[in-house]
């Protein structure tokens, strides 16, 4: 029972957001009391503290096994965008802005987290990048790997990135583009706009 109320109300805050969904909207869902609920979670933030890890560990297994395919670096940061989109229901909810909002607590452990896999990762695709001469060898690996950390996370700020004027989809890849730009060489570059322009004509 404790799992598929995990499951719920993860679908629910994916769907409605962190803040609107309430207890009695989880036990009315499952057409269950909120008791039995409490029975497994001591509150509320107990369910988004156990939601956000799982999101977390089912979204970082998903990215290893992208990265264990061993595409080239750039097709493989379009694939993990994709995935990652996938799984948060394409931001339509806005979890992390609601997060960092309403549960900064678990906002803060939930980046620390984010920011140490997210590194590694990273610097695992710059560097590959690198040696396939599809990056610029001049290219200062921990900065750019933190600095697209830190533009990733700051576009979900929506007091700067409204979504009425900048839907996540179109906004994550303009900013996947503008992140790759600047490290791309010349062999990379036709690699990336070959695969924009797949990209484009697969949503035509």
């Amino acid at each position: 029972m404790k799992d598929q109320i995990l499951h719920t109300a993860t679908e629910m805050f994916l769907n409605q957001g962190f803040k609107s969904i309430t207890m009695d909207d989880i036990a009315k869902e499952m057409s269950i009391s909120k008791k039995t609920i409490y029975t497994h979670y001591q509150n509320k933030e107990a369910i988004i503290a156990a939601a956000t890890d799982g999101l977390f560990n089912v979204i970082c297994s998903g990215i290893d096994h992208i990265c264990d395919i061993s595409k080239n670096p750039i097709e493989e940061l379009y694939d993990i965008k994709k995935f990652v989109l996938e799984h948060l229901k394409g931001e339509q909810s806005s979890p992390m802005y609601q997060l960092q909002k309403y549960y900064p607590a678990i906002h803060f452990s939930l980046r620390k987290k984010q920011y140490d896999y997210m590194q590694d990762c990273m610097v695992e695709n710059i560097t590959r990048g690198i040696s396939l001469g599809i990056y610029r060898e001049n290219i200062n690996v921990q900065f750019v790997a933190r600095i697209y950390f830190t533009g990733m996370t700051g576009i979900k700020d929506h007091e700067i990135f409204p979504p009425e004027d900048f839907p996540p989809q179109p906004l994550y890849d303009m900013y996947l583009e503008y992140h790759l730009r600047g490290i791309v060489t010349p062999t990379g570059k036709t690699l990336l706009n070959q695969l924009i322009q797949s990209n484009i004509t697969h949503d035509v």
